[in-house]
């Protein structure tokens, strides 16, 4: 019964102070000591990729087996499954080469002599000066070639322009009373 000058309780007791809420875990519940002491690792697991239909080179396959349907096409697609070559990305779990990181190749270490010495920058002369003898012959070449093709009209018309056309002034009759 109610007591008397007070609502009626209408929720239950709670329990005791050893009392656990929620779920026990008896692997991970260790506390902070457990948490600070020991990394809970997880171990990769093999993950084995589907990788998808290399319809370029089936499609080759079968042109050169002389296929010409469609029917042909797809039978000769289910006899021979081709695979796309895997790229060499790097999964988890994976491998890593010893030369990699982060999945670039590191950076060979620049020589400090040649910068003291300028190397760089003679190297760069050099490729230039290079460049510009490859340009000049290639000059040359174009310019013995368009002296030795034959003109035709265009190349005449091109080299001397029709004179402008006059414009006449003359119009019909009967738009000269208007």
């Amino acid at each position: 019964q109610p007591e008397v000058g007070k609502p009626m309780r209408n929720c239950y007791s709670l329990p005791g102070p050893d009392f656990t809420y929620g779920m026990y875990l008896h692997k991970r519940d260790g506390g902070v000591a457990e948490a600070i002491g020991h990394w809970d690792s997880v171990k990769a697991k093999p993950h084995v990729r589907i990788l998808p239909r290399d319809f370029v080179t089936m499609g080759r396959m079968a042109v050169g087996e002389g296929c010409s349907t469609a029917r042909e096409f797809a039978l000769f697609y289910k006899f021979k499954d081709i695979r796309c070559k895997d790229e060499g990305i790097l999964r988890y779990g994976c491998k890593i080469p010893p030369g990699m990181t982060f999945g670039r190749p590191s950076r060979p270490s620049t020589p400090f002599f040649d910068i003291m010495q300028h190397r760089y920058k003679e190297l760069w002369m050099d490729s230039q000066r290079a460049r510009t003898v490859v340009q000049h012959v290639v000059k040359k070449k174009v310019g013995i070639l368009q002296h030795d093709v034959r003109g035709n009209r265009t190349t005449f018309l091109r080299t001397h322009p029709l004179p402008p056309r006059e414009e006449s002034f003359w119009h019909p009759q009967r738009f000269e009373k208007v």
